[in-house]
């Protein structure tokens, strides 16, 4: 990769700038499994480091930043640009821990459609075309973050989390499509989701399908 250059303020020396870097668990290819846009043609950026800690995750090795190299996001829009996905989804770990302006103004300026997928915890950053808010109880968003969702995905794991959707679901704007769920590695769950869908309207059911099929 090569270093950009500055001028030294003194005598016109230039100096080497280190090209921008995110921490990166992986980069792939395939299609979204969950939420509105599932079976979409995508592209994923998974960017390393959460804090959130949800007990069930199955993402855990996502959490460490320090574990997993820095690539520069000219590699990274390099990439997505081969891809030629329907959209590039900006996933985690919990990506807003990062400053994702550089990132999607570089993916925007390739005319690269950008989704998010955050739990909204952390400040604002980036601009996107599509955002999937997946708020935990564990750390929950910030309070200025509930305007941005276009969905609301609650996981489910018990009949907790349904009274914690509903808490939720009063914070985004009406217009938010919303979704219960059901948590992988709880099978009781499942039944817990379709039976508030039915007595509720106004919910969806959300499946991982890249698990079914199993894919990333």
């Amino acid at each position: 990769m090569t270093k950009r250059t500055i001028a030294s303020p003194v005598m016109g020396v230039t100096s080497p700038v280190e090209p921008a870097t995110l921490p990166i668990v992986e980069t792939f290819h395939s299609v979204q499994g969950e939420g509105v846009w599932v079976g979409a043609n995508a592209y994923f950026i998974r960017l390393a480091g959460c804090d959130v800690g949800c007990p069930w995750c199955d993402t855990k090795h996502s959490w460490n930043p320090k574990r997993h190299p820095r690539q520069a996001i000219a590699d990274l829009v390099t990439g997505a640009i081969a891809a030629q996905p329907a959209f590039v989804v900006i996933t985690g770990g919990e990506p807003l821990m990062h400053d994702l302006t550089e990132l999607t103004d570089a993916l925007r300026s390739e005319g690269l459609r950008i989704h998010l997928e955050t739990s909204g915890s952390h400040p604002w950053s980036g601009r996107f075309d599509w955002v999937t808010l997946s708020p935990k109880p564990f750390k929950p968003p910030l309070a200025d973050n509930y305007a941005y969702a276009h969905e609301l995905k609650v996981v489910v794991q018990s009949a907790a989390d349904i009274a914690w959707a509903e808490q939720q679901a009063e914070r985004v704007i009406p217009q938010t499509i919303k979704y219960l769920q059901p948590e992988w590695s709880a099978p009781a769950s499942q039944h817990l989701v379709f039976e508030y869908v039915l007595r509720h309207s106004d919910w969806r059911v959300s499946l991982q399908t890249h698990k079914y099929l199993g894919i990333r």
